[in-house]
């Protein structure tokens, strides 16, 4: 009795070690971030246009931008043609940022949802909510090595996103 007992414990711990490490290993590969490439892909992802306080402006898309987290998550953003937006809010809004899952945005946690942007002269970029209320800023930082920015982009090194207008950026890793 004495010997089923330990072989008991010595199979439970055995599978207790292997579920817990392919768990760990698939939320490890969950993680794994990257930029997504193929435009068919990225014009089924990206909307046509934006709400953003009481107006809707269409999608720039060749200054689109997703980022896939694991299999199932995404980053999408976008800048979008503010023109037809009072001067107040084409000041402070450039285009829209989505995430289907919390990440940390430049240090401070975003939680899922859908947000207008814009990044400022005094090097910082404000996330609003959809009524263009502020609900974080964080300081970008410059890429002084990149050779052609782009108005709007996302790149990834496998375990973040870096979020560039022009040559600054914000990074930002899934929680």
């Amino acid at each position: 009795m004495l010997l089923f007992n330990r072989r008991f414990i010595t199979c439970g711990l055995f599978l207790t070690f292997v579920l817990g490490t392919s768990l760990f290993a698939d939320a490890q590969g969950n993680s794994n971030v990257g930029i997504v490439t193929d435009e068919k892909e990225l014009v089924k992802l990206v909307p046509k246009s934006f709400y953003f306080a009481g107006q809707s402006a269409e999608t720039q898309m060749r200054n689109a931008a997703a980022a896939r987290i694991g299999k199932d998550r995404l980053i999408i953003a976008g800048l979008v043609d503010t023109s037809g937006y009072s001067t107040e809010i084409s000041g402070k809004y450039e285009g829209f940022f989505i995430t289907d899952s919390r990440v940390n945005f430049g240090g401070t946690e975003l939680g899922t949802g859908a947000y207008g942007f814009g990044f400022s002269s005094d090097g910082k970029v404000n996330i609003f909510d959809l009524s263009s209320k502020n609900i974080l800023s964080t300081n970008t930082r410059s890429d002084n090595e990149m050779k052609r920015p782009r108005p709007l982009m996302m790149t990834s090194d496998g375990n973040e996103v870096r979020f560039y207008k022009g040559k600054v950026f914000v990074a930002i890793t899934p929680k």
